[in-house]
């Protein structure tokens, strides 16, 4: 055992200094677990990253570290690309949109649970998933989530939180995935965090939702092949009635009319796709759902990996840069609203919605390096 915290030991003296933030939290032994299990172990390069998981990956290796406090955590991007076709999606900056399959997944996820096993690496949260819709239609097909989850639930004591994210919640009305997600909502007497997700009252598992929308009008728009709104609702009110954990990401957000002067959605060519009446209807019905909180972000106008901008979302950009003006944000690969106009013409309306609805709404990076 002190040759495997060692050899551990030596593997971390030569991480990445933007992961080091993480390491340095962590005493001797679970910094030769992390390490052991993240690192990999026959390079010859002086300075090590987080490539080793086949599977369960380090959650988003571009980030700076010292941004979650809470430590190490996982990501499983169970399938690759997605079929909803979301217009302003994120991920199609920096992955193939097309959706397939992953060649070996199942095996690959065994193996790294038993890694993980052999290390003994601390448990963390693990989101399912940050590039993909894990509940796309290919799971109708292949079940690799539904697989995934049940691996999970088997070794529950290696993970703290279970995030399950998705645009497609009817799919877990199947009994296969109620029956797993009643696993994952159940720390074991044994779990090492057990005691203090008790005394917080925390969740174990959280099923977070996308409902950016509330006319299939506008979804059709901007989430072309995604499951309609009232799916998503129908299949929320049925996770609510299981005491199943439901949070609703009112997730992107827009400007909205009227804009700054005089100028409105239609005169950019675009419908007011967040009207304060549809953002009401949306923050209504998180409360009365009983959802543990709303999660939201100003949309990003992502430039893609494949292909140029999307017509509507070439058509927001220009919003954007009214609003914005010399002002507008381009980093990561997306324009973004600057602080000042994202408050003014995006935020301050809808998270006063939220005040007089009496729901906590929780920014998206604030609602991830939050959850134990």
């Amino acid at each position: 055992m002190e040759q495997h915290i060692e050899k551990g030991l030596s593997l971390a003296r030569r991480i990445h200094p933007k992961y080091s933030p993480v390491f340095e939290k962590l005493d001797d032994r679970e910094r030769a677990a992390v390490a052991l299990y993240f690192l990999p172990h026959g390079s010859a390069k002086d300075v090590l990253e987080v490539t080793r998981p086949r599977v369960i990956k380090w959650y988003c290796p571009f980030a700076d570290q010292r941004q979650f406090p809470s430590g190490h955590r996982y990501c499983i991007n169970v399938y690759t690309g997605c079929e909803h076709a979301c217009q302003y999606c994120y991920a199609a900056g920096y992955v193939d949109a097309r959706p397939n399959c992953k060649r070996d997944f199942r095996a690959g996820l065994i193996k790294d649970l038993e890694a993980l096993d052999a290390y003994d690496v601390p448990p963390a949260p693990v989101h399912l998933s940050n590039s993909t819709d894990p509940l796309q239609p290919l799971e109708q097909e292949y079940r690799d989530t539904l697989y995934a989850l049940e691996k999970l639930a088997d070794r529950r004591h290696r993970f703290t939180s279970v995030t399950l994210l998705t645009k497609n919640p009817a799919l877990l009305m199947d009994d296969r995935y109620v029956g797993v997600m009643r696993r994952l909502n159940e720390l074991p007497a044994d779990h090492p965090r057990r005691a203090w997700f008790d005394s917080q009252g925390y969740p174990p598992l959280r099923v977070e939702c996308s409902l950016a929308f509330y006319s299939d009008e506008h979804r059709r728009l901007l989430d072309p092949a995604a499951p309609s709104v009232e799916s998503r609702m129908e299949a929320l009110r049925f996770l609510c009635r299981e005491r199943l954990p439901v949070f609703v990401r009112i997730d992107p957000l827009f400007p909205r009319d009227p804009l700054s002067g005089g100028k409105t959605m239609g005169d950019f060519g675009l419908p007011d796709v967040q009207s304060m009446h549809d953002l009401e209807g949306l923050v209504n019905f998180s409360h009365e759902i009983g959802a543990g909180h709303i999660i939201y972000s100003v949309a990003k106008i992502t430039r893609r990996k494949v292909g140029g901008l999307p017509p509507v979302m070439a058509r927001m950009k220009r919003v954007y840069e009214h609003l914005a003006g010399r002002s507008l944000v381009f980093h990561g690969g997306s324009w973004r609203l600057p602080p000042a106009a994202a408050a003014e013409f995006v935020l301050k309306a809808f998270l006063d919605l939220c005040r007089q609805y009496s729901i906590p709404a929780t920014a998206c990076k604030a609602n991830l390096i939050s959850t134990p």
